[in-house]
């Protein structure tokens, strides 16, 4: 088994752009591939979660989320970033689609899509990492026994000083970027601690 570092996608790797409801808004931060694969060459599986209430409030629907997902993959991988695997929620129990108007197990910060993603790709989560830009992925963090970081990109800066009762980051940083150097600094991975 392998650790893991769990990475929120709006406000975490991209710029947050709201409900991203169109292709070109996906744009990565300039640090987020160099934090990747740092990551990942400390050992690290790469998995992004993310909820997509879009697909329940009707927005866009799940092939839309597959394929912006294969486009920041695509531009990761020109980066040289290789994820493991990408996981999204698109429920909301306030949806206006039906199917999806539901309270799941996978929407953050229940445990669900970390859990899936644990059991797909081996991952140990005591060793895990949770990173995002919301308290929520803090959260997320503590209900799976992984380690929480709050970045300050997309909402971070914003809700810092605002913590839900019973949630608190093990670090609260800028950016992915010093997210990754803290965690690799950690030396907890099981690769090489690779630039």
């Amino acid at each position: 088994m392998r650790p893991a570092a769990f990475i929120d996608r709006d406000g975490t790797i991209i710029e947050e752009a709201g409900y991203l409801d169109r292709f070109e808004l996906i744009a990565p931060f300039p640090w987020s591939a160099r934090a990747m694969r740092r990551l990942k060459g400390a050992g690290y599986a790469l998995v992004v979660v993310t909820n997509q209430a879009g697909v329940a409030r009707g927005y866009f629907d799940e092939a839309f989320v597959r394929e912006a997902h294969g486009r920041l993959d695509a531009m990761l991988r020109a980066d040289g970033v290789d994820v493991d695997g990408y996981y999204y929620c698109p429920h909301h129990p306030e949806g206006t689609i039906a199917r999806y108007r539901q309270v799941c197990d996978c929407r953050k910060p229940a445990p669900g899509l970390v859990r899936a993603a644990a059991r797909d790709l081996d991952l140990d989560l005591p060793r895990s990492f949770v990173i995002g830009d919301k308290w929520l992925d803090v959260a997320l963090a503590q209900n799976v026994g992984a380690t929480g970081v709050l970045v300050r990109t997309g909402y971070g800066r914003g809700i810092e000083t605002a913590p839900p009762e019973g949630v608190s980051a093990d670090i609260v940083v800028d950016t992915l970027l010093e997210a990754a150097e803290w965690i690799v600094g950690r030396g907890d991975g099981t690769g090489a601690d690779a630039r």
